[in-house]
């Protein structure tokens, strides 16, 4: 398996290799040699997600608070989306920032985010499926979101496509409103914690 790293940081791309042949395909998304290699620490594992998404569904910009956050390691099984990375650390040399890939079940490349990043994506096309492993389970009060369409982001949203959002992130708070009230993770609490969770390995 090859990995790089993103532009934002603590946040890496795994290019697994797959096997095709007459009975279909297998490919493993996750190696934990290669997570190690490239990060620095295992994957530590609290909780898995699955989600499907119509065409345009656009889920996120989705946080939590660090530490101890939520790293998140996600691949698509089926469809495909445009996933995006946003550094939300207050204090981050690349605050502000994003990385953006497609993931598909044709290549099944994964991407790694670290805790205090910021998580969004949009399906490309009907019964795109999202799975992801979190490394903490989820904790509805230490969850926070930022609005995806805020003008000052400009992330990557395809035309053509028409974003379908919950509710809840169609309301949530731009990104100078959350830095602005204090919501949004700490650079050095971020660092700090993954100075830990490499010590600890």
């Amino acid at each position: 398996m090859q990995f790089r790293r993103l532009s934002v940081p603590d946040a890496y791309e795994f290019s697994p290799r797959a096997f095709p042949d007459e009975r279909g395909l297998f490919v493993a998304p996750f190696q934990d040699a290669a997570f190690r290699e490239a990060v620095g620490h295992p994957l530590r594992l609290g909780q898995t997600n699955h989600s499907v998404s119509r065409r345009g569904a656009l889920r996120g910009i989705h946080f939590a608070d660090t530490p101890p956050g939520q790293g998140k390691y996600i691949y698509c099984p089926r469809g495909s989306m445009l996933d995006v990375v946003v550094d939300l650390r207050v204090g981050s040399p690349t605050f502000g920032e994003w990385d953006a890939l497609r993931l598909d079940s044709t290549e099944y490349r994964a991407v790694y985010l670290a805790e205090g990043l910021g998580h969004a994506f949009i399906a490309l096309e009907d019964d795109t499926v999202m799975s992801y492993l979190c490394s903490e389970p989820y904790a509805p009060t230490a969850e926070h979101g930022i609005n995806p369409l805020d003008p000052a982001l400009d992330l990557p949203w395809p035309t053509g496509i028409e974003p379908v959002l919950s509710d809840k992130d169609r309301a949530a708070p731009t990104l100078a409103e959350a830095r602005d009230s204090g919501l949004l993770p700490l650079y050095s609490d971020c660092v700090a914690y993954y100075d830990k969770l490499r010590s600890a390995n």
